[in-house]
């Protein structure tokens, strides 16, 4: 067994995480879930979020029989929504093919939303296979302990750590190992202020060594994110609420949201000529993405008429029965302070 992998599963057996809900147990579909939300989302934030959702899904089957509605409705809140539709129809394509999730990193990664390093934690954790992982805890390990110059997210950056990765992997207790890496990853090589001092490999640690801790990873260039407005229509009939689907690509996508209005979408005209008059803005509010920040303004009106039937993309929602679908985060915000104002 190599150094570095003697030393991880030591640390990880006598301080690492081992009652994390997707841990008990650790099969293929669990950790697989688990895998998904935890993408660029903190353990904490995501340990209701998965119980609930397992708790509704227990099993593939239920997943792949799940309608998309049901699934966005349990992810509500936790963000990236295409992670969530990514699993949905992956459950369903591993259902319909082979009846379980595969067991092979070929038939894994050509799933949709199952990447290599996913891949390998539904191997290692889930199936018990030797195979490496490169989350963004494991990423930032590596390039402190080997001193990997350049930002994680270049392609030949990458091409190097993944090396590093399989030669580290060990040939036994491969799932633990790499349970290690990530727990080391998440509480002592975190990113600001690491704890060096409680580092089982500080003394093979290169960025150590060197004084270069606070420096590697080396940070992803900046830049200015844009910024962009939007008006969402409040359209409420009685106990009711208007709100339109979103489409598959883009924010938001497949999520039901409030009518829409920017620079490149208008409201489609058989709305615009129901509404009953300009409106009134009665809410601003702010919402950052990962590429730019949306300024939003709330705009509450009425329909002078209504169409005898709604498109499938339209409908009328009960307020009392909102969490029952996928909705975005600032639509939750908006619904909690319009109920407040009236």
């Amino acid at each position: 067994m190599r150094a570095l992998a003697e030393r991880v599963l030591q640390w990880q057996a006598e301080h690492g995480r081992h009652d994390l809900p997707w841990q008990k147990p650790a099969d293929p579909y669990r950790t697989w879930v688990s895998e998904i939300m935890l993408q660029q989302t903190r353990v904490e934030t995501v340990i209701p979020y998965f119980q609930r959702f397992t708790r509704r899904f227990p099993s593939l089957e239920a997943l792949a029989e799940a309608s998309q509605d049901e699934v966005l409705a349990l992810w509500s809140g936790l963000g990236y929504y295409s992670r969530a539709r990514n699993l949905h129809q992956a459950a369903q394509l591993a259902w319909r093919e082979w009846r379980q999730l595969p067991d092979t990193l070929e038939r894994l990664t050509a799933l949709p939303g199952i990447g290599r390093s996913t891949a390998g934690a539904i191997l290692s954790l889930g199936f018990g296979q030797a195979a490496p992982i490169l989350d963004g805890n494991v990423k930032r390990l590596f390039c402190r302990h080997f001193a990997v110059e350049g930002w994680p997210g270049k392609s030949a950056v990458q091409q190097q750590l993944w090396a590093l990765a399989e030669a580290q992997l060990p040939a036994q207790h491969c799932g633990r190992y790499n349970q290690g890496l990530m727990d080391l990853g998440a509480g002592i090589c975190s990113r600001k202020r690491p704890a060096c001092d409680r580092c089982p490999l500080q003394a093979s640690c290169q960025a150590h060594r060197l004084g270069r801790v606070e420096a590697l990873p080396t940070p992803r260039p900046r830049k200015t994110l844009p910024r962009r407005q939007c008006t969402l229509w409040w359209l409420q009939q009685g106990e009711a609420i208007l709100l339109n689907r979103r489409p598959e690509s883009g924010i938001w996508g497949g999520l039901w949201s409030l009518p829409q209005e920017d620079e490149q979408h208008a409201l489609p005209p058989w709305l615009q000529a129901a509404l009953a008059g300009p409106g009134e803005e009665t809410l601003r509010l702010k919402h950052s993405f990962t590429h730019f920040h949306l300024h939003i303004r709330v705009r509450a009106s009425t329909l002078s008429r209504l169409p005898r039937r709604l498109e499938p993309a339209w409908r009328w929602q009960p307020l009392d029965k909102l969490e029952q679908l996928g909705l975005p985060a600032p639509l939750r915000r908006i619904a909690q302070a319009m109920r407040k104002a009236s």
